[in-house]
């Protein structure tokens, strides 16, 4: 019966994907980046992992993460083998060999800020910082010291320098806020380090996201705060705002005609009792800039068996009219495209 399990398996992943939409690159010389949501590759997940590789979360994405110039997603949980578990309903922890199925689905590089990242201590968060160096993963958000925390992850694609700086709203003490000569994350309770941040990348580079932990988990509408930093973050130089945490879909908003996604959901994630169906709810974003601008479109996916899914035309369209129903000032059309309501 076991390896009837096996062969099973790997029928599964032998099988394509439904076509969610075109996933036609780019005109040349314009850039296309992709981001995902919330990465976890601990407990459930991580026991799948064991069964089926390292590969097996991404086998359905990552052909189309691969055709990006620049994938980038949250990556939740720190990587170490290393720390003492802190007092929290939640603290994870995974296997540096994990990493490995991100160079596999293409992703290069992850945000670090967030509520889990120092979820086994100061030595394990710096672990991570290692290993994601030794798989030739870049980071952001995470560092020996408020400087390093706060240096985005940047590269240049096509002659343009792209720079994508992790941030968080949520971290689960003081102690866990990066400083002078402390280790930690990237703070965004105070807009002093963040804004400055803002501004000296968008002078060093041509185009700046910023990728921030925040709102409330499983809620489908942003804070009030939260709508007024972006704003902030936007007034300071940032292009595109991408935002996590809550482990679902939140709608899409436009200020000074740039893109403010409020939460893209979980994307390889622990099954949810908590949030229930709509924490499997999920999609990627893609940009495409050129010389007319900054492009958004979505791909709807969903979570089955902690494994982000293309699904068919029915799922699409429900996962389209929800994000209309959610966001504010933009627009989805049924082949997800997104564009600001004018």
């Amino acid at each position: 019966m076991r390896r009837f399990a096996v062969i099973a398996v790997i029928l599964l992943l032998l099988i394509p994907a439904p076509a969610a939409f075109s996933q036609s690159a780019p005109a040349k010389g314009n850039i296309n980046l992709a981001f995902a949501g919330d990465i976890l590759l601990d407990g459930f997940v991580g026991d799948q992992i064991a069964k089926y590789g390292v590969n097996f979360p991404f086998a359905k994405v990552a052909p189309v993460l691969k055709q990006a110039d620049i994938a980038f997603a949250n990556l939740e949980t720190p990587v170490s083998v290393r720390g003492k578990a802190a007092e929290k309903t939640f603290a994870f922890r995974s296997k540096p060999s994990s990493l490995a199925g991100l160079n596999y689905a293409g992703i290069d590089g992850v945000t670090l800020a967030n509520n889990h990242i120092l979820d086994f201590g100061q030595e394990a968060m710096l672990d991570t910082l290692v290993h994601l160096d030794r798989y030739k993963i870049g980071h952001t958000g995470a560092g020996k010291s408020i400087s390093e925390a706060f240096t985005p992850y940047t590269q240049t694609v096509k002659g343009k320098k792209i720079a994508i700086l992790g941030v968080s709203r949520v971290l689960s003490s003081p102690s866990w806020y990066a400083g002078t000569d402390h280790p930690g994350a990237a703070s965004a309770y105070t807009t002093g380090p963040l804004l400055g941040a803002i501004k000296k990348s968008a002078r060093d580079n041509d185009y700046t996201i910023v990728y921030i932990h925040w709102n409330n988990e499983f809620k489908d509408y942003p804070e009030n705060y939260a709508r007024t930093l972006a704003k902030q973050m936007i007034d300071s130089g940032a292009d595109i705002i991408i935002g996590a945490h809550s482990h679902c879909l939140m709608g899409i908003e436009y200020y000074k005609h740039k893109p403010i996604y409020y939460s893209l959901g979980n994307f390889v994630f622990n099954r949810s009792t908590r949030g229930g169906d709509k924490t499997t709810h999920s999609m990627l974003v893609h940009f495409e800039i050129s010389n007319a601008g900054v492009a958004g479109r979505i791909t709807p996916v969903r979570l089955i068996g902690g494994q982000p899914n293309f699904m068919g035309e029915a799922y699409n369209k429900e996962t389209i009219g929800r994000m209309n129903q959610l966001s504010f000032n933009a627009k989805i059309a049924a082949d997800g495209k997104v564009s600001e309501k004018l």
